[in-house]
């Protein structure tokens, strides 16, 4: 984990890799349901679970999606104007004692010197504890210049 402020625009390049890992725990299902409102059976229902495709019940689709972006908020803090696109497949299941590892790649770079700073594009892939592809994800990020964030800061001061 990046520790202090995040990346800022003029500070990344093209090919560059981060990422994070996490384990998918109990808690995660039942937030999940409760968070969305969505109760159905192959998220809360262990029965129902076990007797599906995936053998037990499955982490909501949102979740996963919002838990591989979290590298993106640690790498770039700070610096971040706004997330401005999330695209996400959903290749395989994840349940509950998984660990995803998650690594993101800035692939392009738009620079919008108006805005100080520029948009990252980015694309991820997401793998399990035995390696198996999970989930890929591409994103885009409003991302401040250096000098951007240190005025930004100095303001907040």
């Amino acid at each position: 984990m990046l520790l202090g402020p995040g990346k800022a625009y003029d500070e990344i390049h093209i090919g560059e890799i981060f990422g994070a890992a996490m384990t998918v725990t109990e808690a995660h299902l039942v937030i999940g349901a409760g968070m969305f409102g969505d109760f159905n059976p192959i998220h809360v229902n262990e029965s129902f679970g076990q007797a599906s495709r995936f053998g037990k019940r499955i982490l909501h689709g949102p979740l996963s999606g919002a838990m591989v972006s979290a590298p993106l908020g640690n790498y770039f803090g700070g610096a971040v104007v706004a997330y401005l696109e999330h695209n996400c497949r959903f290749i395989a299941p994840v349940t509950a004692g998984d660990t995803i590892t998650t690594y993101w790649t800035i692939v392009d770079k738009l620079d919008k010197p108006r805005q100080s700073g520029g948009i990252a594009m980015l694309e991820a892939e997401s793998r399990n504890q035995n390696r198996e592809l999970v989930l890929t994800a591409a994103g885009k990020m409003l991302v401040l210049n250096r000098e951007a964030c240190t005025n930004q800061a100095a303001a907040l001061a």
